[in-house]
């Protein structure tokens, strides 16, 4: 397996060793000696599953209690994985690194806890994975606004009347007014 920082060091893609052959492919998804081997040591809780329409966007959602690292990879389709730093002691707070995470490609993308997280799905449809180090908390939850001009995040779709929003997404607080991690 193949771990790569991002331009956020907490944030990785992590690249899994994908063994193929006449009847198709076999990798590991998670490996606790592994990835602890490679400096990904979380006890998961949960795994979480979504499926999603092209254009369905989803986040920037965050948990101030019951903080969640998020393992995530696509099962089918493709879509675009964002974290943004959050954390205000960190040298990277209020960045953001995006990659294209999909079924193809079989890239996995670590999402540290002090992170908001959200995606875009580029294909017709996508299958949407996920490990998380804590328990979902419906009452810490927040959700930063997904096009906040200070974060800047560059989405693949850049016509908002095109996006797929729930109305939490759509309702999404703007940085500089969202509580954050210190």
């Amino acid at each position: 397996m193949k771990v790569t920082p991002t331009s956020i060091p907490d944030v990785l893609v992590i690249e899994p060793a994908v063994f193929s052959d006449a009847r198709g492919f076999f990798l590991e998804t998670w490996n606790r000696r592994k990835f602890a081997e490679a400096g990904l040591d979380a006890d998961f809780v949960q795994d979480n599953h979504s499926c999603s329409l092209k254009n369905t966007l989803r986040g920037l959602h965050y948990q101030l209690q019951n903080t969640q690292g998020k393992l995530v990879r696509v099962n089918l389709g493709t879509v675009f994985d964002v974290a943004v730093d959050i954390r205000r002691s960190s040298p990277t707070f209020g960045k953001w690194v995006g990659e294209v995470v999909s079924a193809e490609n079989k890239k996995l993308f670590w999402v540290p806890p002090g992170f908001a997280h959200g995606f875009m799905v580029l294909s017709d449809v996508a299958e949407f994975q996920y490990k998380c180090t804590d328990y979902y908390n419906p009452a810490a939850e927040r959700c930063i606004a997904f096009d906040d001009p200070d974060l800047a995040i560059d989405w693949p779709v850049k016509d908002p009347t095109q996006l797929i929003l729930s109305e939490k997404d759509r309702n999404g607080k703007a940085f500089k007014d969202a509580e954050l991690f210190d």
